[in-house]
């Protein structure tokens, strides 16, 4: 069987404060166009298919758009709920959907129940994790104590159980969205800790043939069988590294993977240049980044007059100016972004406490106290999209 392997589409998103929509459009004319050409059997969808729980107008006519491609070339699709989107709103009129081959998979009380697909060897069970929110759905899932780990392995031994009761030689897929140990992250993806982990091990995923993951903006493989696809799109200058692309993956008789990565069309490259301001107007090197996304940050020990509109006149598409003076240790004194800048909300709470102490930082149960009130935070922001 061959699966067309993507996630993180992001509907409705900006790239400071650029419109990705025709963008987005164009990548989803590519899905479609690229899954009749190579012959794809299905398309897994592993979340994230909106930026937000609310989704903009334009994002959902987006989506409805693509459903509508999908189904009129006769693809079957398995598409799951990200930790961006609403799991309610996302799966709205699933059963309905389910009947033109497009399989909505948002509830956690379903994890066990896959979509079958067969082929000439045999049937492929697709199984649809979507994104667990612990404190949310460690009920339904039989959990005693909240965390990504034991919640993802409640929903996989539903799968495991399903599978063992189904004929001999039936291979299986997960779609899930999760955050796996080992893997790269960047700056555009939202944080899911709960208790200061957000991570799963790989073995979480053990007994299945392949798992499409997503969550994470950059294309990577973990193993052979686990690997996720990355967004199309880039979110944030941290991508100007990344290859967008989706897996082109082919399940054999024998539950065998290969893979092929097939690039998807980017609307600009990203590039990010450092320097003076007059070190970036006359190095010539720099010519070929005229036509990108460009993030500029400035060295100049003091700030030059009009910066960003000098800089447009060379790099038209300059989005995003930092300014980070060449001083020595003891002037150092960097910005309030650039103290922030990779620091996830629990070391920022932590920080701030030692800060307004004196420079003593939490002890234990006042970091368990502030691990507790960011998670019931996050909760209850889940909770508020689920009842809106």
């Amino acid at each position: 069987m061959r699966i067309l392997h993507t996630s993180d589409w992001h509907l409705g998103r900006s790239f400071h404060r650029v419109s990705m929509l025709g963008a987005q459009a164009g990548f989803i004319s590519h899905l479609v166009e690229t899954a009749r050409e190579r012959e794809a059997d299905v398309v897994a969808v592993a979340g994230d298919v909106y930026d937000r729980a609310v989704p903009p107008l334009a994002a959902v006519e987006l989506f409805d758009s693509a459903l509508h491609q999908l189904a009129e070339a006769g693809i079957p699709t398995v598409m799951i709920s990200g930790n961006h989107d609403s799991a309610r709103r996302l799966g709205v009129g699933a059963g309905l959907i389910d009947r033109a081959g497009i399989h909505l998979r948002t509830s956690p009380a379903a994890c066990g129940e896959p979509v079958v697909l067969a082929d000439r060897h045999g049937d492929v069970a697709f199984y649809g994790l979507p994104y667990l929110e612990p404190a949310l759905v460690k009920d339904v899932l039989g959990v005693e104590r909240a965390g990504h780990e034991a919640v993802l392995r409640a929903a996989m031994d539903q799968v495991r159980a399903d599978l063992a009761g189904r004929a001999p030689g039936t291979r299986s897929v997960v779609l899930a969205h999760a955050f796996v140990t080992g893997a790269a992250v960047s700056d555009s993806e939202r944080d899911i800790t709960v208790g200061g982990v957000a991570a799963v091990p790989l073995d979480v995923f053990d007994g299945v043939d392949y798992a499409a993951l997503g969550h994470l903006h950059g294309c990577q493989t973990l193993t052979p069988r686990i690997r996720y696809a990355g967004s199309p799109l880039p979110y944030s200058f941290s991508e100007a590294d990344h290859r967008k692309s989706m897996w082109l993956v082919d399940l054999d008789a024998e539950g065998e993977v290969s893979a092929a990565r097939l690039d998807c069309p980017v609307p600009r490259p990203l590039a990010r240049l450092r320097g003076t301001l007059e070190e970036l107007l006359a190095d010539e090197s720099l010519a070929g980044h005229a036509d990108a996304w460009v993030e500029v940050t400035l060295t100049d020990a003091v700030r030059p007059a009009d910066p960003m509109a000098r800089l447009q006149e060379r790099f038209p598409h300059t989005l995003s100016l930092v300014f980070a003076p060449d001083r020595s240790e003891e002037e150092a004194l960097d910005s309030y972004a650039r103290r922030l800048s990779g620091r996830d909300d629990r070391q920022i709470a932590e920080d701030f406490v030692g800060h307004v102490r004196g420079g003593v930082g939490p002890d234990t149960a006042e970091r368990a106290l502030l691990h507790e009130a960011l998670d019931a935070v996050r909760t209850a922001d889940h909770l508020g999209e689920v009842h809106r």
